[in-house]
């Protein structure tokens, strides 16, 4: 947790800060409130991958500061972000935390909320359009099904360790639409992992990239194929790999009991 110190003679009325979604990319994907928030910020502290458009949404008397982080050059920790948004709201500021996609979706809204709170400033969240839920809408295939796909994970390929949560493979049940978030650069482990767990290696799988973005592109593949498929196409983050779990039987000679539930399945 970050503690702040402020001047003694801090006398100004603490101002807030709001956690925007801005989506995946579109601004007319933003919600109405979401543009009211913008419009009335004094500073907006914004992430590397929002988009112009959006961008051009701000008022020209707002401050814009860009927070981005990139995996392996990062002069913006999320601590210093929690420090810098504190100290905006407690000098009176209305704060916009601007956040790609929704900022309750792998944002790490939790911290920059601890934070507030710990000062006392009035925080809030304002949802956003999901990389996911928009990918589902421009392919007009839907995350969920009524008897084929009755469940959605979602996971982050950007965790602390920068892999996949050793046990995911275990919370994948029959009907499940799987999304992997920013994972082209674990494919292989994605693929491996997987297959290991007793999940067909024709598997459907969807790669969907610059979601709602210019050069949104979407390219079909199956499990088997994946890592030549991303180094044949191209393929780059931000991106949402999709990985269809269906009721079907799994690949034979794979009966080990302790995947005796993957096992009677196919992703």
């Amino acid at each position: 947790m970050t503690h702040l110190p402020f001047p003694q003679d801090f006398t100004q009325a603490c101002g807030r800060i709001s956690l925007v979604g801005a989506g995946p990319g579109a601004a007319d994907l933003l919600t109405i409130r979401a543009l009211k928030r913008l419009q009335e910020a004094d500073i907006v502290f914004f992430d590397r991958l929002i988009d112009p458009e959006v961008l051009a949404l701000i008022p020209t008397s707002a401050e814009q500061v860009n927070v981005g982080k990139e995996v392996g050059r990062c002069k913006w920790p999320q601590d210093r972000i929690d420090a810098a948004i504190v100290m905006a709201a407690l000098a009176g500021k209305r704060v916009v935390r601007l956040k790609s996609g929704d900022p309750s979706i792998f944002g790490r809204a939790a911290e920059e909320i601890a934070a507030a709170q710990l000062h006392g400033i009035p925080v809030d969240i304002i949802p956003g359009v999901t990389a996911a839920s928009a990918a589902a809408a421009s392919t007009l295939c839907p995350l969920t099904e009524r008897g084929k796909f009755d469940r959605l994970l979602m996971l982050t390929a950007t965790a602390m360790t920068g892999e996949l949560p050793e046990d995911f493979a275990r919370s994948i049940a029959p009907g499940t639409r799987l999304a992997i978030y920013m994972g082209i650069h674990l494919a292989a482990q994605l693929r491996s992992r997987l297959i290991a767990a007793g999940v067909s290696d024709k598997a459907p799988v969807t790669l969907a990239q610059n979601v709602a973005k210019a050069g949104e592109r979407h390219v079909e593949c199956t499990l088997d194929t994946l890592v030549s498929t991303i180094a044949d196409q191209q393929i780059r983050n931000p991106a949402v790999i999709f990985v269809d779990v269906e009721r079907v039987a799994c690949r034979a000679g794979k009966s080990d009991a302790s995947n005796t539930e993957l096992s009677a399945y196919a992703l």
